[in-house]
């Protein structure tokens, strides 16, 4: 891979082959040249090649006369808090999120503090395509700026939105894994504010990854085997850039990514009815919760800014998306575990139970996903095709091609960097989910 993989809000490479500091400088100074006036908010999740990159990226943002506010290392949504307290017209996040320790990549962050739209992705994208750097002359350099605070805002902002005393009075014992991410930093004091006993694993955020970085069940053995040991009331698993949010339950349980949301959501709807917002790819639970409080649901294309954007129109109360990534309108339009951490103890606080049963009480699905491989033109026609086969489901074209059922679906979309579709599919059992997808795979292989 020569070529970082480019999105419509960021990039993300291999370092020393597909992401270098040059293409750092070039990207980030396309996004500069397209903001108007004012400071850029540069922060990383801790991965080693961070610093080297955030230093190549300070130096060509004021090469290019922009001011410079540096956070150093800090959890993405805490990114976004940070570029509205301190009024910049972006944000620049050094991180590959879940991706493996040899990649690294940029997240690009507006002056609202959520991901950019892809109308402004794309103008990125043309500037670091057709265009070097404007570099200026010395008396117009810019300046670098270091915060020496750039945890109590969000904090605040996350703590405002739950009952702390209540969470307080039950002296919840909590593992934290934060896998040397950036979560460590805010995760424990904002715990340690509602009254936990925190034990905190990989809480240097170096990048040295104590597992894969991904929040998902088989990396997370060993933590459910702590959770145990700690007898903590709860687990919670991060992701490098503390976007996402797994969780564990009292007995070693693995619940995952797709509770974390649906769990949130049922007790943001209990006292908060309203519309709420989740991907097309999200579990079935969500519709399910909202049903239960009389609340309309609304599904957007994969993507959190597809999701923030969804939100914003139907004025939604709570949203996200089934990969851990809680959205909370009080805090920022952006995926936030924090705010997923503090719903779930209040939650259990209100209620009086373990988070296990917590989630015993959700409806259960179950979620099979593979990929086939399939040339780009190609395609809209296999679309058209699986519509065909599948007659009884409901189409939606949003976003590739989803097919429901009343206890079912199905999603086939394209892959933005390989010639294959992913296929995702839930059913209420793992069996109906892999038969779903085995039967479009064998569908699209024999068009």
């Amino acid at each position: 891979m020569k070529e970082p993989i480019i999105s419509v809000s960021g990039l993300r490479g291999i370092v020393g082959e597909s992401l270098s500091p040059q293409t750092a400088i070039r990207y980030t100074c396309a996004f500069a040249c397209q903001l108007p006036a004012g400071p850029l908010l540069l922060a990383r999740d801790g991965r080693g090649s961070g610093r080297m990159l955030a230093e190549a990226i300070r130096s060509g943002l004021v090469a290019v006369g922009r001011t410079v506010v540096d956070a150093d290392v800090a959890a993405t949504p805490t990114v976004g808090i940070l570029v509205r307290e301190h009024q910049c017209a972006g944000g620049i996040q050094i991180s590959a999120s879940h991706n493996p320790p040899e990649y690294n990549g940029l997240k690009l962050i507006s002056s609202e503090g959520r991901v950019i739209g892809a109308a402004a992705g794309e103008a990125v994208l043309e500037q670091y395509q057709q265009a070097e750097p404007d570099w200026v002359a010395h008396h117009s350099l810019g300046e670098v700026q270091r915060l020496s605070d750039t945890l109590s805002g969000h904090c605040r902002r996350v703590l405002d939105t739950v009952d702390i005393q209540r969470i307080r009075r039950k002296g919840y014992v909590v593992l934290l894994d934060s896998n040397h991410g950036a979560g460590s930093l805010l995760g424990r004091r904002l715990l340690e504010d509602l009254g936990c006993e925190v034990t905190v694993l990989g809480d240097v955020p170096d990048g040295h990854f104590s597992h894969g970085a991904e929040p998902l069940a088989e990396n997370l053995v060993e933590v459910q085997r702590a959770v145990v040991d700690a007898r903590a009331d709860v687990g919670f698993c991060q992701d490098p850039d503390a976007d996402r949010l797994a969780v564990i339950d009292e007995t070693g349980r693995y619940l995952g990514e797709e509770h974390t949301l649906a769990m949130c959501l049922d007790h943001v709807l209990r006292r908060t009815p309203g519309p709420v917002v989740t991907n097309c790819s999200s579990s079935l639970m969500n519709r399910d919760v909202a049903e239960k409080h009389s609340s309309p649901l609304f599904l957007s294309p994969v993507g959190e800014v597809h999701v923030a954007d969804l939100m914003l129109e139907k004025k939604a109360v709570f949203g996200g998306e089934g990969n851990g990534g809680t959205i909370d309108p009080q805090v920022g339009y952006i995926r936030d575990s924090f705010v997923g951490m503090a719903r779930l103890l209040e939650s259990m606080a209100v209620h009086g139970a373990k988070i296990g049963a917590l989630a015993d009480e959700l409806p259960s699905y179950a979620i099979h996903k593979t990929k086939v491989d399939l040339p780009p033109e190609k395609i809209p026609e296999t679309l058209d095709h699986l519509e065909k086969h599948f007659p009884d489901a409901q189409p939606n074209r949003m976003d590739g091609l989803r097919l429901d059922w009343p206890t079912s679906w199905l999603l086939v979309r394209a892959s933005n960097t390989e010639p294959i579709v992913r296929v995702v599919a839930e059913a209420e059992t793992l069996d109906e989910a892999k038969h779903l997808c085995g039967e479009a795979g064998e569908a699209i292989s024999h068009q």
